[in-house]
């Protein structure tokens, strides 16, 4: 439970991990997306463009829209090799150096994976249920940081926004990995693909190396509106939670084990934990308008 944000030192960082510009399909500039991040209140921003051939494999460099109350993360949607069903590996990057080599001719999804994360980037599976990424798929890509469960660009575009079926069945498989939500932005008018999904990061400071340390570390949730002010955990018996006003909180198990309470705006709970034995745990909490935010999963052995 080492990873559980609530007791750290700092405070929450509000970001987009997730974001296309002009230097591949997007419609805005890298300078533009980093401002209109910044004028919607958000406090980071990665520009994550295509990393393909046909965008003469360009990093955006957006040190440059850095200020004293908003930075950026550089990073990139990594691309190589076949899925199992045919279709180009899809994985964020978050935290690349801006020299980081193309793909290698051959060189497969699961490899590109293990080189981005030796350069230190903070690396998901983009968007599964998108493109039915399938379960051998995120396996094979081996010690990965998490998965893409809230893809905002996917609502319009195939209705299919949530990936959390695929991290919950590979949990229940004894697997890890952290879960991150974000928007997918291209700024298209013909999609809602922005301020959908979000992460906050808990740290100290607002600092590229900071906020990706943090998320290396697990130090954040995931949410499309709700807040979560606190969560604990007392072993075997019950999990605590403190949130912005909800209609409903879960405690989600292995298979189809959770508990929820629900009511009117509600702001805490201690949901029991009895009944619902589980290797690990994670927190939903539901408003009135289906907006919804996610804890981490919760492993009780530690790390």
């Amino acid at each position: 439970m080492k990873h559980l944000p609530f007791d750290r030192p700092g405070r929450f960082w509000r970001g987009n991990l997730h974001t296309h510009s002009t230097l591949s399909d997007g419609r805005r500039t890298p300078e533009q997306a980093c401002a209109y991040y910044r004028q919607a209140g958000y406090d980071f921003v990665a520009i994550t463009d295509h990393f393909l051939e046909q965008h003469a494999f360009t990093i955006a460099d957006t040190r440059p829209y850095r200020t004293s109350g908003f930075t950026t993360l550089i990073g990139a949607e990594l691309h190589a090799g076949n899925t199992e069903f045919g279709e180009l590996w899809h994985l964020l990057a978050v935290g690349l150096p801006l020299d980081f080599p193309p793909p290698a001719p051959g060189e497969t999804g699961p490899l590109l994976a293990a080189r981005a994360r030796q350069a230190g980037a903070f690396v998901a599976v983009a968007h599964p249920a998108w493109y039915s990424l399938s379960e051998a798929d995120v396996q094979a890509l081996g010690s990965v940081d998490a998965i893409e469960v809230y893809n905002g660009v996917s609502a319009d575009y195939n209705d299919r926004p949530d990936s959390w079926n695929t991290m919950d069945v590979l949990l229940s498989r004894g697997l890890r990995y952290f879960a991150c939500a974000t928007d997918d932005a291209h700024f298209s008018p013909a999609r809602h693909d922005t301020l959908r999904g979000w992460v906050m990061v808990r740290s100290a400071e607002l600092t590229p190396e900071a906020l990706l340390s943090a998320l290396k570390a697990g130090h954040y949730y995931s949410s499309t509106g709700p807040e979560i002010y606190d969560i604990q955990v007392v072993p075997g018996k019950s999990i605590f939670v403190r949130c912005s006003p909800a209609s409903r909180i879960f405690v989600t198990g292995i298979s189809w084990r959770a508990a929820s309470v629900y009511g009117p705006g509600i702001t805490e709970a201690e949901l029991s934990l009895e009944g619902i034995s589980s290797p690990f745990y994670r927190v939903t909490v539901r408003d009135a308008h289906q907006g919804r935010a996610w804890s981490n999963p919760i492993w009780l052995d530690s790390e």
